[in-house]
């Protein structure tokens, strides 16, 4: 009855920031979960013409076809390849490119930096694609260059041995600025009581950046590795759509990719919907055994 009552008066207390919560809510209520009913069209034969909830049972047909399927495999190798790059390259910048943001002591060109890495996140995909294409096509810059010293023209986004090399770049240049957001305000609440005593012990910056501020926003980063890694099978969807072609499925086609062409493309949707749960179950348990790890080690950022 205490905790119902401390409940009830903080609801009361706190419900004006309630209310401006409530869109979030309806949101996420709406577009998350709500159509997670449609989860069972993974167990059922589904038609159009009874429905969801009105066609026959298929118990586990789709996952069993899903594990027999000879591209599985390959599709399930090549999202666990690219995610993991993800994590070892493009999650750490934002950390570093926090880092050395916060070491520029002029404020006016501080600020230049961190509103010019900003920008590339609000570009769609189709945009950046469009611009990858430009300058990696057999007449963009980048081959007019090489044929200046003898060297011919190359297709890099057909060539396998490129194309995820391309996919790293691209999303470390479109998401360090907008993924450094966070850190930076991690960094802004440190007390800089902390810096003026390290610097009167005659540590420098480089001491200063590794034993003061790396550390102040350690539980940050563990937080956001752990939501990192509960999405360790998105590969980038949009990303990959958008650059990818036939000539490169072999390293770039993910399953959201493989969702696509089964679900609306050869309109095999209880398929579609089942290597989808699959793939989400697979997240979950990683998010699960990765914030166990952390709790184990004694890590102060679990969820």
């Amino acid at each position: 009855m205490e905790s119902l009552s401390r409940t009830a008066h903080d609801l009361v207390k706190y419900r004006h920031y309630y209310v401006l919560a409530l869109p979030a809510f309806a949101v996420f209520l709406l577009f998350h979960y709500c159509p997670m009913a449609g989860i069972v069209m993974a167990f059922k034969q589904y038609n159009v013409t009874d429905g969801i909830f009105g066609s026959p049972w298929a118990g586990l047909k789709y996952f069993g076809e899903m594990i027999e399927a000879p591209e599985f495999p390959l599709i399930v190798r090549n999202t666990f390849f690219i995610s993991l790059l993800k994590i070892l390259f493009v999650f750490p910048m934002p950390i570093l490119f926090a880092l050395l943001l916060n070491e520029v002591r002029v404020l006016k060109l501080q600020k230049v930096f961190q509103t010019v890495s900003y920008l590339p996140h609000f570009l769609s995909w189709v945009v950046v694609a469009g611009l990858v294409r430009g300058l990696l096509g057999a007449s963009g810059p980048v081959n007019q260059l090489t044929a200046a010293f003898g060297v011919k023209p190359v297709l890099f986004l057909t060539k396998a041995e490129f194309f995820v090399p391309i996919l790293i770049a691209t999303d470390i240049w479109k998401e360090i600025g907008w993924g450094s957001i966070v850190y930076l305000a991690a960094i802004a609440g440190i007390e800089v009581q902390l810096y003026e005593a390290a610097e009167m012990d005659g540590a420098g910056r480089i001491q200063r950046m590794l034993h003061i501020t790396l550390p102040s926003i350690l539980s940050v980063v563990v937080i956001l590795f752990l939501l990192r890694v509960g999405q360790v099978m998105n590969a980038g969807f949009d990303q990959i759509f958008n650059l990818y072609n036939s000539m490169v499925y072999s390293v770039g086609d993910i399953i959201d990719t493989y969702i696509y062409r089964a679900g609306l493309e050869q309109l095999r949707y209880s398929y579609a919907t089942a290597v989808g749960l699959s793939k989400n179950l697979v997240g979950l348990t990683f998010l699960l055994l990765t914030n166990l790890i952390v709790r184990r080690l004694g890590g102060s950022g679990t969820l």
